[in-house]
Parts: structure tokens; C-alpha cells; sequence
């Protein structure tokens, strides 16, 4: 398994959406959660995130096909925390260890440490993984709704 993140563009921005459709499909029919899931983002607010400058968009590329893509939020001011938001992997290539090598291909880009990123607490296997990266839990949750929180994480 080859990965390789290839920066995105503007015209890179309803392939995004796209595949952010899909990936987060599932969650949204889950949580109900439609003013905070990516899965019900207009086409927009991708190209809004794409246009500002300290957003760095990468299409996830495993062996010639597109399987997702990780955003990465590296502000200049050198004290702001980078952030993860949003990373995801379409459905048929989930569980291959592609989002571990996207968060660590993201980190030989950006740097290593100073992190944060916000994931489902209720889903287990993403807060796994971002535990087992290296990430630690800060004490901070976002009640979402009955039905879902959001949880804080960090990368010193």
C-alpha cells in the first residue's frame, strides 16, 4: 500500500465534497447532527475552507484511486495549535490503516507536534485511533445533541 497526499485545489473542491458526501453519510443518518456533519455541507463551504490560506487540503491517493482526504489547518502566527479537521476515508477502504498513514504523512509535512483535532466520542474506533497516534484527550466536549457529543484532542 502506497499513500500519497497530493495537495488540493480550488478544482479539487466538488471531488472533496463528493467524497465528503459519502464518507460522512453514514454518521449523519446516525447522529442527526446536520448543522455540525461535513456529510451535509454545501459544495461551498468546501471551496471556503480551500480559499483560506492557512488551510491545506490533500486528496488521499492509494494506489492511483482516490480514497479521501485530510484537511489540515496550519496557522503562521507559530503558537496556534495546527488542527485535523475534517479527515475522511470512503467507506470501501476504511479499516486498511489509511487513516493512520494520512495523519502521519500530515505530520512529516506540518511537524509532528502541536495538534488538535475533535472527534465523535461515542464512536470508539476513531477516538482509538487518535489515541493510539499519540493523541491524548483534553477534558473538553461539545454536547452536539441527545444523541452525540464531540470530545477535544491534542498532540503536544
Amino acid at each position: 500500500m502506497e499513500l500519497k497526499l497530493v495537495r488540493a485545489t480550488v478544482r479539487d473542491a466538488e471531488q472533496i465534497w463528493n467524497m465528503q458526501l459519502e464518507a460522512f453519510a453514514g454518521l449523519l443518518a446516525k447522529y442527526q447532527d446536520a448543522e455540525t456533519n461535513p456529510g451535509s455541507e454545501p459544495l461551498e463551504k468546501v471551496l471556503y475552507r480551500l480559499e483560506q490560506p492557512e488551510t491545506y487540503y490533500y486528496l488521499l491517493e492509494l494506489d492511483g484511486a482516490l480514497v479521501g482526504a485530510i484537511r489540515v489547518v496550519d496557522p503562521t502566527d507559530g503558537c496556534t495549535k495546527k488542527r485535523i479537521s475534517p479527515l475522511f476515508v470512503l467507506p470501501a477502504y476504511r479499516n486498511k490503516g489509511i487513516a493512520q498513514e494520512a495523519i502521519r504523512a500530515a505530520e512529516a509535512l506540518h511537524g509532528s507536534c502541536g495538534w488538535s483535532l475533535e472527534t465523535i466520542l461515542q464512536e470508539r474506533g476513531n477516538c482509538h485511533l487518535y489515541e493510539k497516534m499519540g493523541y491524548h484527550t483534553v477534558g473538553k466536549t461539545i454536547p452536539i445533541n441527545d444523541r452525540m457529543t464531540l470530545v477535544v484532542y491534542e498532540k503536544d
